[in-house]
């Protein structure tokens, strides 16, 4: 996209990306993008105490990765509905004076053959240079952008984000210190996202015994990981709890307060026994797609889609009957925030 920069900014030229800097900047401003394979997400904040204050942020529903499971690769489509949204990203960072900023692409990018090639299409259209990060690197900032909602009390904990082509799961200890950062003892990321479930089993239209046949699925992929560390052992102890970042759970948790629309504040570090998620789950199951469509916390751009969610989440909760999980509206962009502070 060509726009005019900002008096103050730098020419147009200029990448975007974690090493970015202004000289002497009279008051920094930070930026985190999240390019997903289906979500393209920016937050834009400054330093306030110890953390930062969000200022700007944005989000579309870009379904980068569709189809990528068959084809492996990015459609046209898919990139041109990414760069829309990526110019506006652009525009938001000129506009705020952006002093430090991180871009990152997780499973679409990882996966697709095409990617290196959609990159620099990004970098030249919108001036973004976009980093592909790996998989623990994605979980390593998921945890740290949530970890202010773990219970210090509860010694080990799970944390998931069920995402549009993977979901990453860590298992982590945690310290009793509120300002210590919890150690990630191990994690697991599964090709089991929204948009790779939903190519494949399909989404509008999801019988019982594809719903079933999606949970079975995934968990037989997570079951290693139990066997590897015994998590269910802990759990008989009450020495493990359980969180959540994603727009499953938040679009759940939305669903089951009955917000008139959905709203981040009421949502963001709420609880849902699994009972309340089961409830909801069912509630989705006997809509057709229009309903889902309808309803104000689901919309058209989830509607497809939440049920392969729930599916991963189903599977999750199967394998570690917790009892309740903590829904973060919050991660991997928070995540990033928190580095770029501590490092500007």
């Amino acid at each position: 996209m060509d726009r005019a920069a900002p008096p103050s900014a730098e020419p147009e030229t200029r990448p975007i990306s974690g090493v970015v800097s202004t000289a002497s900047p009279v008051r920094e401003t930070f930026a985190a993008l999240d390019l997903g394979t289906n979500n393209c997400r920016l937050l834009v904040a400054r330093r306030a105490g110890r953390g930062f204050r969000i200022i700007d942020a944005f989000s579309r529903i870009v379904r980068l990765g569709e189809g990528i499971a068959q084809s492996g690769r990015l459609s046209e489509p898919a990139m041109d509905r990414t760069l829309s949204a990526l110019a506006v990203c652009a525009e938001k960072m000129a506009r705020r004076k952006v002093t430090l900023a991180r871009a990152v692409a997780t499973e679409a990018c990882r996966r697709a053959g095409n990617c290196e090639e959609f990159l620099v299409r990004v970098r030249e259209r919108t001036g973004i240079a976009i980093e592909i990060i790996s998989s623990d690197e994605e979980a390593r900032l998921v945890v740290a952008g949530c970890a202010p909602l773990l219970e210090r009390r509860t010694p080990y904990a799970i944390v998931f984000d069920i995402g549009g082509g993977s979901t990453e799961l860590v298992w982590l200890r945690v310290p009793r210190e509120p300002r210590r950062m919890p150690q990630v003892l191990d994690y697991v990321s599964l090709p089991y996202g929204v948009v790779t479930l939903t190519d494949h089993y399909g989404g509008r239209s999801v019988s019982e015994a594809a719903y079933g046949t999606m949970v079975e699925e995934v968990r037989a992929a997570l079951a290693p990981f139990e066997t590897r560390h015994g998590i269910s052992r802990r759990l008989q102890r009450r020495h493990v709890q359980m969180l959540g970042s994603s727009g499953t759970v938040t679009t759940l948790a939305g669903i089951h307060l009955n917000l008139p629309r959905y709203n981040r504040a009421a949502v963001d570090g709420t609880s849902l026994t699994f009972g309340e998620v089961e409830a909801v789950t069912r509630q989705l199951l006997a809509m057709d797609y229009e309903a889902r469509v309808a309803h104000p916390c689901i919309g058209s751009e989830r509607a497809d889609l939440v049920l392969a969610g729930c599916a991963i989440l189903d599977a999750i909760c199967a394998l570690w009957p917790v009892g309740r999980v903590r829904v973060a509206d919050r991660g991997l962009r928070e995540g990033i925030l928190h580095g770029l502070v501590g490092a500007g």
